[in-house]
C-alpha cells in the first residue's frame, strides 16, 4: 500500500537544529495531508505541524510549543514532507512521526503512519 519512512533524527545541544524528512511511496494517487507528531515518555501523541494541500495551495499549522521555531515544507514531487526544527529545546526531546492521508490507485482513502525518528535535545 503506502509506506511511511522518516530520516534526520539524533542527538543535538539545546539552541541547535536538525532537519527531519519523511517520504511517501507506495500506490499513491495524491496525498491531501502530511503532518508531524511527537510523543514524549510518559505523555501522548501530540501535533507537531501539519500541511494540507489543495490545488495550488498549502495550509500550515503549528503547535503553539513550536511556533517560530519549526517550519514544516513538503515537496510534491517527491512525496515528501519535511520539519526544519531550530532553537531546540530540552522538552522538544521526543519521537517525532510522520502522518499522512494518502488517496491510493487502489485502496482509496486511508491514514498512514511511519515508524518514527528519536530526537534528543541534551547537552
Amino acid at each position: 500500500q503506502v509506506q511511511l519512512v522518516e530520516s534526520g533524527g539524533g542527538l543535538v545541544q539545546p539552541g541547535g537544529s536538525l532537519r527531519l524528512s519523511c517520504a511517501a511511496s507506495g500506490s499513491i494517487f495524491s496525498i491531501n495531508y502530511m503532518g508531524w507528531y511527537r510523543q514524549a515518555p510518559g505523555k501522548e501523541r501530540e501535533l507537531v505541524a501539519d500541511i494540507t494541500s489543495g490545488g495550488s495551495y498549502n495550509i500550515t499549522n503549528y503547535a503553539d510549543s513550536v511556533k517560530g521555531r519549526f517550519i514544516i515544507s513538503r515537496d510534491n514531487a517527491l512525496n515528501t514532507v519535511y520539519l526544519q526544527m531550530n532553537s531546540l529545546k530540552p522538552e522538544d526531546t521526543a519521537v517525532y512521526y510522520c502522518k499522512a492521508v494518502v488517496r491510493t490507485w487502489t485502496y482509496g482513502v486511508g491514514e498512514y503512519w511511519g515508524k518514527g525518528t528519536l530526537v534528543t535535545v541534551s547537552s
